[in-house]
């Protein structure tokens, strides 16, 4: 039986928006994260970059002219002095992302206010620890985009579970059959699936539930990416003693499809179960360049007999990207930690990190040891 929310059961899925929207941004890189997604979002919210830099500098300058961004720079470093710029944006490969943020934070000390780093923030959690820390000792409010947080279903479910409407959580699972499409700049790196999709599912039973205790995976390489890999189609559990548990399959062979000769059929799907209800849903993403929202459906005994199946006309590409910026935003108004800071981001590294050593040494990794030894 279906049911219409209620006020009462209205879920809180939106960000919170800053009160200011005459924020100076600038924006480092000019690919599809940043032109297609940032961007995109940024306009909707009202708030106009002031200067924008790229290793190609005619790849920034075609993204200036279509946002209307006055100042383009031929070089990221140009723009790293501009002393205009309060927050920076930053959207390149994670191989070279964390180089940038030491010279964000060397050319903007004293004046820069707050960075936005693109996931992962670094390929090592060491590395990772030593831009949370620079940052910090400059007074420069880090951020990281992890950027499914604020997935309209994601986020719903989340409220679900802090109103405590599904009980205690016994078991969240997410399901992804779907093929991503690989960036060049991915065959040089030491991870593929884990730090680039993985990652997203962590950080989200990290959003959810907190960080597990625990880690069991496995892992094997996609037979359809043709460069050097280990880590192509992941397997994992997350143990907490409390005994909650979660698993995610991120299958990103799904099959072969439509350059092999078989009909695709790619999704991504959660569920949540509790001791007083249960969640579940859809994600949009795999439809992208269709605009596709995500669906969400949760009942609970706090309610009767129902299924509700609220719907809104957001999607998690571009809409989602208001969130992550909006986020730091907000915590430079009010003098806070972002929802997503860069240390809060650690701790997602480090189940990255333990996922990879479980898969590779076929044990159980526990979380306190990555984090100890970092």
């Amino acid at each position: 039986m279906t049911q219409p929310l209620c006020p009462e059961l209205e879920l809180r899925y939106q960000p919170e928006l800053p009160r200011r929207s005459d924020w100076r941004i600038g924006c480092v890189g000019a690919g599809f994260i940043m032109r297609d997604c940032h961007l995109v979002a940024y306009q909707q919210a009202g708030w106009q970059p002031l200067a924008i830099a790229s290793r190609n500098p005619e790849a920034a300058a075609a993204v200036a002219r279509r946002f209307s961004i006055p100042t383009v720079y031929e070089r990221v470093g140009d723009l790293l002095q501009d002393p205009r710029l309060e927050v920076l944006d930053i959207a390149v490969p994670p191989d070279v992302q964390p180089q940038i943020i030491r010279q964000a934070v060397e050319s903007g000390r004293g004046r820069l206010r707050g960075i936005l780093a693109q996931k992962p923030l670094a390929m090592s959690l060491e590395e990772a620890r030593d831009l949370v820390e620079r940052c910090a000792a400059a007074g420069i409010v880090l951020a990281v985009n992890q950027n499914m947080r604020f997935d309209q279903s994601v986020r719903a479910a989340k409220d679900l579970i802090q109103r405590g409407w599904l009980g205690d959580i016994i078991l969240a699972t997410i399901e992804m059959r779907a093929v991503p499409h690989w960036m060049p700049w991915a065959e040089g790196l030491s991870s593929l699936s884990t730090f680039v999709m993985s990652i997203h599912h962590l950080d989200t039973f990290r959003y959810w539930l907190g960080t597990p205790d625990r880690v069991l995976a496995s892992t094997r390489p996609d037979p359809r990416t043709r460069f050097p890999h280990r880590d192509g189609i992941n397997l994992y559990i997350l143990e907490y003693d409390n005994g909650t548990r979660a698993a995610a399959w991120d299958d990103v062979w799904a099959g072969p499809g439509s350059k092999e000769g078989a009909a695709p059929d790619h999704s991504i799907r959660w569920r949540i179960e509790g001791t007083d209800g249960v969640a579940q849903g859809t994600i949009g993403w795999p439809k992208y360049p269709n605009h596709q929202p995500s669906t969400l459906e949760f009942c609970t005994r706090r309610q009767g007999n129902y299924w509700f199946r609220p719907h809104w006309q957001q999607a998690w590409f571009p809409e989602a990207f208001i969130g992550t910026m909006a986020q730091l935003l907000v915590a430079l108004e009010q003098d806070r930690e972002p929802e997503i800071s860069g240390r809060d981001n650690l701790e997602t590294l480090a189940l990255c990190t333990a996922v990879v050593q479980a898969s590779t040494e076929h044990r159980v990794v526990h979380l306190r040891d990555i984090l100890t030894c970092g």
